[in-house]
């Protein structure tokens, strides 16, 4: 079946024709100048904010210095949040305690870590994990249910834990490069439509016959 139209809010349709509210596309659903959001990524939660952006980054503001990356396909579940480098105190001085943050002329220039986080392509995050400042996520990655990500994940690694640590890999080395090198995630959306099946089975074989 042909892919959701990337310009709606609610991609999913229940069986009585209603939308689902409590999913979204983010690039529809998120206004926010330090919030980049690839085209058919989306989050789900039980209890769907009008604030998608807040509920997801809440210390992530519209003059912070660090930006939230995301690309595209990817796939966060209820609880995911992602703490940005603006919930970072300074650790050099004697305390960490922001005395320049209660000072609404120092407010906009202090802010010790601008560590953007960037996530990949077609990464699944599930339910409670959460995004600590400056991570990097890799395509294809998997995010354990209540991990704490800190640091580089590689591309297409299943990491869990606290702090989260890579488990295992989802495919051998050369799959991985192989998987990298197509970057189907790019493709025109009838091409990844046609290719649907041998993404759903992994076949990589089909993937690079039917790669443009």
């Amino acid at each position: 079946m042909p892919l959701p139209d990337a310009s709606r809010r609610y991609p999913i349709t229940l069986p009585d024709g209603s939308d689902h509210p409590g999913t979204v596309f983010l690039s529809q659903a998120i206004d926010h100048p330090r919030i980049e959001a690839g085209e058919y990524s989306y989050a789900s939660d039980f209890d769907a904010p009008e604030d998608w952006a807040q509920r997801l980054a809440p210390y992530l503001f519209p003059f912070s210095r660090e930006k939230l990356v995301l690309g595209r396909f990817c796939q966060i579940a209820h609880g995911v949040r992602f703490i940005t480098s603006s919930a970072n105190h300074a650790m050099s001085g004697a305390t960490c305690y922001p005395f320049p943050v209660f000072d609404p002329e120092k407010l906009l220039e202090y802010q010790p870590d601008r560590r953007d986080t960037v996530i990949g392509n077609d990464v699944w995050i599930a339910y409670g994990a959460l995004i600590m400042p400056g991570a990097k996520i890799g395509d294809g990655a998997i995010i354990g249910a209540g991990s704490v990500v800190r640091g580089t994940v590689p591309p297409y690694a299943i990491v869990t834990g606290n702090p989260a640590e890579v488990r295992r890999y989802r495919f051998e080395a050369g799959t991985i490069d192989r998987l990298l090198a197509l970057k189907w995630w790019d493709w025109p959306t009838d091409l990844i439509t046609e290719a649907e099946s041998a993404l759903l089975s992994g076949n990589v074989d089909m993937l690079e016959r039917l790669a443009p």
